[in-house]
């Protein structure tokens, strides 16, 4: 980790992601877990409105990667529970869906800032993002989550 002025950067990142809804679609919220080099943690709970599940996952995959680039990342090592997106991000499946495609566009095109790559795990070992997106969901029937509840340690 190198910190320039205020900005903090992290040469190597590795990303636990995972969006969700409340009924498909419903409300729904996204988690990112961005573990750097240095130990240190970046954790992010977005509500994102009524969406399904496949948006919400790319709409988490697409908030690890602009966060990266934000971090001025080298590497960016993803884990996923989503095999759509994985496979997707991979190649191994066509994206054919209109409201996915923009999406899934635009995650590719971020994804080559860096030394990328993307694999799916179970959702057991993402409880974690997992955690962090139902939360999002949930709370948001009570009150709104912003940019400001991101917590690092």
């Amino acid at each position: 980790m190198l910190v320039t002025g205020d900005i903090i950067t992290m040469s190597d990142l590795v990303a636990y992601v995972d969006g969700g809804s409340l009924g498909n679609p419903g409300p729904s919220g996204i988690g990112v877990v961005l573990d750097g080099t240095e130990g240190r943690t970046i954790r992010i709970a977005k509500w994102i409105g009524r969406q399904d599940n496949n948006v919400a996952e790319y709409v988490a995959l697409l908030e690890a990667l602009q966060c990266a680039l934000t971090l001025k990342a080298a590497k960016l090592h993803v884990f996923s529970d989503s095999e759509v997106v994985v496979r997707q991000m991979k190649g191994e499946y066509v994206c054919r869906s209109p409201r996915l495609y923009s999406l899934n566009w635009i995650c590719r095109k971020l994804a080559h800032s860096f030394d990328f790559s993307i694999s799916h795990v179970r959702r057991e070992h993402n409880t974690e993002a997992n955690h962090l997106a139902n939360s999002a969901a949930r709370k948001h029937l009570a009150w709104p989550l912003s940019i400001s509840q991101i917590s690092t340690t």
